[in-house]
């Protein structure tokens, strides 16, 4: 039931009642009185009073009511305007809005008196937006603060996945909550966690892991040579082959989603100390040659003898190192000689088992009559024993080198 007041009269109403007073005595004062009195609707806010009134106007109505208007609220018909049988005066009040969308804030002032009818009000489109309060609360004459956050197209990429999210998380660590993933100690965010949220934002964390790892690697030995008496001058054997040795190093590795991208050394033990290998070299002087014995004295010969005694030394002398017949001497021995010892009569093989221009061992040597060592003897006499060794078992002595033959 709406309320009928009869609302006093102001400065200027009273005015017009002393007027009226002078009307009623030449007319009569009743037909005056109910012309001054006039029915006033004041909707305040939704807030429907009426009333009534002698003249006067929005102003009078207002300030009779004790409703005072600021700069920021409105007021229709105009605070100036006159009233008449029948006005209906609005008031909406002025409500100041602190309103923070997508971080940036900003304050109007507003008539509206929900949320929902505010944002309506600024033309914001709240579509799916995240709101800081509920849309059908009501904006109280003190004002309101107010957060949106629009949605926003997102990518976050992590962990082999690249996932698109719409979201209306404020930054990026709420953006990386909302979708599961975890940044642990270490791990790589490509913007920063307190960012806010932009449209079309990119955020990849990569994953980055520290370990240790260990390698076995070898240490290479070394050679070294001594001296020694038991061996002839340019004789040479080996008294330790040598071994590699070995070390374990240790290093530090870091991995980024799972590539390892450095490797550092940060520390060795030697599991093994590698070994020399150890060449003996001769020092001792060779004899002097036993002199060779006084040629028999000549027999009487027939010619024949002596022709055949002439070829047979010239043939000896042809081969270097005597003829053994059988079509053996027209060999390419020098050939063989060259593959098995590079031509050195003296040169002993670095095991000190084989010797000379065709590598005799010293059992074969005196197999085939030979004395002392091989590489101490001529190159004519190892030519010599060489042959009669091709004869009794032919060019599989030189296993490598006999093709050369």
């Amino acid at each position: 039931m709406q309320l009928r007041k009869l609302v006093p009269a102001t400065s200027r109403t009273l005015g017009l009642v002393a007027g009226g007073t002078a009307l009623v005595a030449v007319v009569g004062g009743t037909v005056a009185f109910t012309a001054l009195d006039k029915d006033v609707t004041v909707d305040a806010d939704g807030a429907r009073t009426e009333l009534s009134v002698f003249g006067g106007t929005v102003a009078d109505v207002l300030e009779a009511q004790g409703i005072e208007v600021g700069p920021h609220d409105i007021v229709a018909p105009s605070p100036g305007t006159d009233v008449s049988d029948g006005t209906t005066v609005v008031v909406r009040y002025g409500r100041q809005l602190t309103l923070t969308l997508d971080g940036e804030q900003r304050t109007h002032w507003t008539t509206a008196r929900t949320v929902d009818e505010a944002l309506a009000d600024l033309d914001v489109r709240a579509d799916g937006a995240k709101l800081s309060a509920s849309r059908s609360q009501p904006l109280g004459r003190q004002g309101l603060a107010l957060d949106v956050v629009t949605p926003k197209s997102t990518v976050v990429v992590a962990d082999g996945q690249e996932r698109p999210v719409t979201t209306t998380a404020t930054d990026v660590a709420a953006l990386l909550a909302e979708t599961g993933v975890t940044v642990r100690p270490g791990d790589e965010v490509s913007v920063d966690t307190a960012m806010r949220i932009t449209p079309d934002l990119r955020v990849q964390v990569v994953r980055v892991d520290r370990s240790q790892s260990t390698e076995r690697v070898a240490l290479p030995h070394g050679s070294r040579t001594e001296e020694t008496g038991e061996l002839f001058q340019g004789e040479r054997r080996v008294v330790a082959e040598g071994a590699d040795g070995s070390k374990t190093v240790t290093f530090d590795d870091v991995f980024r989603d799972g590539v390892r991208v450095t490797h550092d050394a940060v520390g060795e033990t030697v599991d093994a100390q590698p070994v020399d290998r150890v060449v003996q070299v001769g020092t001792k002087e060779r004899p002097e040659p036993a002199p060779k014995p006084a040629p028999a004295p000549a027999a009487a010969s027939t010619p024949s003898s002596s022709s055949s005694s002439s070829s047979s030394s010239s043939s000896s002398s042809s081969s270097g190192g005597g003829s053994v017949g059988g079509g053996v001497d027209s060999l390419n021995w020098s050939a063989l000689a060259a593959c098995e010892s590079g031509g050195n009569p003296g040169i002993v093989s670095g095991s000190g088992k084989y010797h000379g221009l065709y590598q005799f061992s010293v059992s074969t040597w005196r197999a085939v009559g030979g004395s002392g060592l091989p590489s101490q003897a001529s190159a004519a006499e190892q030519t010599y024993r060489a042959k009669l060794l091709y004869q009794r078992a032919g060019a599989g002595q030189w296993p490598v080198c006999g093709k050369r033959l």
